[in-house]
């Protein structure tokens, strides 16, 4: 079969615009449905009150109803007697006031004198605690308009109003219909090549968000004949419709030909990335989006396109994401090809937004899951430079990002556990890792774009731990060195160490396959003082290049078989069920700037390192000595 090219290239305005125009009349089907049940619905015409709230006089207070001038000259030498059924009425909040009173009294400005008598000593005011017809909503009167997101006060003020029913756009249904034959359910036993379908979850929590009813569809392989009777029965039954996956131009992305098959296909290629192969088309007057199957281009198109046709359909422009001006801690390349869309960690540090990119990969789930918010790079430009003001549309809330400590440094896994246990206990403060290796903590600490960095940096000289490269990159700010854990450093092996390794050495004796950490990870410079100590050139190691950024990515490397070792912690190893052969120990510690020691979020995290919870995970890890922790060095 011949490659098949993109139908179009263009630029994102204008494939969106030129899409909404060619499907928008589809939009606006209305239904009538009950007041109470109407929460979150758009309303398609204004509504107004039916009746008066409260629809008759009524009392305020519990008291009695009488008229003023029966009160006139009142006080506490010339008290005023009053008989029940004479001169008032007893009633109770909300009860009728007859048209022959024009007052009430409050119960506690009465003194009972017997059983049908009372007297009081200050006249009464007309209208006085008496709640008149339509003083909350008058017969006719405008509650909410058209185009309005019902709430639930709007839903009390309908009723109120006598509004039992109203009539609102029809939220539409969308139908997800996931291809692909490598595909599998979420609890399948997996064989290699599977991939759980994930993305057509994603894509119902998004659909509900935007106001739509999502219709998931089972997975359909790559047949040409199946795939298309279920585009069929898909748009007979929905009023919007989703293919995920196949929208490419590979042998079997049969999305484009499909679409064009039985309908329109008027965009095939947008200019961004990720997302490229997108289509848009419309087959029975019914829009058709063929979504790529990588998980970030995917949410993207979800969050660009999609969200803008439900839109359409509810009548109303959802809420935009709040933005956020930041600086920009490293440099972005980008491509003049493209509108990119960039994910960012983001972190408030000494008063200002830092924004660092995260991994730029269309299949990098965990990305979106981390990740603060979204730069965009516009199509004209090739790079943005660190230190430069950008604007980042935010995916959490601003006061979060306040309330989170930026932690930018070596990786172990007790940070998984510091940041879930300082969450629970403070129920408000965050703990945001990112794993650059102990030198980009040190280089984010100078960069003054974090609060705290875990590093465990050896000086191959002295033989000492953190403090030199503190004195060396850091000399001219104030910074204190909180201890963490010691811990231990080994090769992580296969179950039953296959390859009889003992040692470094035995690496590139035994020409075992070997998985590196990257450049700058204390890990990395430690591999290099024992190559350098045995005199191992690092060209005989097979895999030196090879890199993962944390020791579970290590440890998974070797439990899938795909190296025979890689260097790493006692814990990682025991997660995965491997076995370890211990190297070294080594001192990981904390690197934090004097005058953040005073943050009660970095008092609040010291606390739950020296908790008895925290030092009972670390002893189910394994592999840590945290006698000397939380002690605080000033360097």
């Amino acid at each position: 079969m011949a490659q098949k090219v993109y139908l179009s290239n263009y630029e994102f305005k204008e494939a969106l615009n030129k899409y909404l125009e060619k499907i928008g009349s589809v939009f606006l089907n209305k239904e009538i449905i009950n007041t109470e049940e109407s929460l979150g619905r758009v309303t398609a015409e204004a509504v107004y009150s039916k009746i008066s709230s409260p629809f008759y006089n009524c009392s305020a207070m519990d008291g009695i109803a009488l008229h003023s001038s029966k009160t006139i000259g009142a006080s506490e030498k010339r008290p005023v007697i009053l008989e029940e059924g004479k001169d008032y009425i007893v009633v109770d909040t909300g009860d009728p006031v007859l048209r022959e009173y024009d007052c009430v009294i409050m119960v506690e400005d009465i003194v009972n004198i017997d059983q049908n008598k009372i007297q009081i000593y200050k006249s009464a005011a007309p209208w006085q605690n008496i709640r008149p017809l339509g003083e909350d909503i008058v017969e006719n009167q405008l509650i909410i308009p058209s185009g309005h997101a019902v709430r639930p006060v709007d839903i009390g003020a309908m009723l109120a109003g006598g509004v039992n029913t109203i009539e609102v756009y029809k939220k539409p249904l969308v139908g997800i219909i996931p291809t692909g034959t490598e595909l599998v359910e979420p609890g399948s036993d997996l064989k290699v090549g599977d991939i759980i379908d994930f993305n057509s979850r994603v894509f119902s929590g998004q659909v509900i968000e935007y106001g739509g009813i999502p219709k998931r569809y089972g997975i359909v392989k790559d047949d040409y004949e199946v795939l298309k009777e279920t585009l069929k029965r898909a748009v007979s039954e929905c009023d919007i419709v989703i293919i995920n996956a196949g929208s490419s131009a590979g042998r079997e992305d049969f999305t484009s030909d499909l679409i064009a098959d039985l309908g329109t296909v008027y965009i095939h290629g947008i200019a961004i990335k990720p997302g490229k192969p997108t289509i848009m088309g419309q087959i029975d007057n019914k829009p058709v989006l063929g979504i790529p199957g990588y998980p970030v281009s995917a949410y993207f198109i979800m969050e660009k396109v999609l969200k803008k046709v439900i839109e359409g359909y509810q009548g109303l422009k959802l809420k935009e994401p709040q933005r956020v001006e930041a600086i920009l801690s490293r440099r972005i390349m980008s491509s003049l090809k493209y509108l990119e869309f960039v994910r960012m960690k983001l972190g408030y540090v000494g008063n200002k937004v830092i924004a660092t990119p995260l991994s730029r990969g269309a299949g990098a789930t965990m990305s979106l899951v981390r990740a603060d918010g979204t730069l965009e790079v516009p199509q004209n430009v090739e790079g943005i430079e660190a230190g430069t003001k950008v604007e980042i549309n935010l995916m959490r809330d601003m006061e979060e990002i306040k309330n989170t400590i930026v932690c930018i440094g070596s990786h172990d896994p007790v940070l998984d556990i510091l940041a879930d246990m300082l969450h629970v206990k403070s129920n408000h403060y965050y703990l945001s890792s990112a794993h650059t290796g102990s030198m980009g903590g040190i280089m984010a600490l100078k960069n003054e774009e974090t609060h705290i960095a875990p590093i465990h940096l050896l000086d191959m000289e002295s033989g000492e731990y953190n403090i030199s490269y503190i004195n060396r990159y850091l000399k001219d700010k104030k910074i204190a060195l909180v201890k963490g854990v010691k811990r231990i450093q080994g090769l992580i092996v296969q179950k039953g160490n296959p390859l009889s390794l003992k040692s470094i050495s035995d690496i590139p004796a035994k020409n075992a396959r070997f998985v590196n950490r990257q450049r700058g990870a204390g890990t990395r410079l430690l591999l290099d003082y024992y190559l350098r100590k045995l005199d191992i050139s690092p060209e005989r190691i097979n895999g030196y290049e090879r890199e993962e950024i944390t020791h579970l990515s290590v440890a998974a490397a070797v439990a899938s078989g795909d190296v025979d070792c890689g260097l790493g912690v006692y814990s990682a190893a025991d997660m995965m069920g491997l076995d370890f052969i211990p190297v070294c120990n080594e001192e990981y510690d904390f690197a934090v700037p004097v005058e953040y020691l005073e943050l009660d979020m970095i008092k609040e995290l010291f606390q739950v390192m020296k908790s008895s919870e925290f030092l009972k995970e670390l002893d189910k890890l394994g592999g840590y000595d945290y006698s000397d922790i939380c002690e605080i060095v000033y360097i």
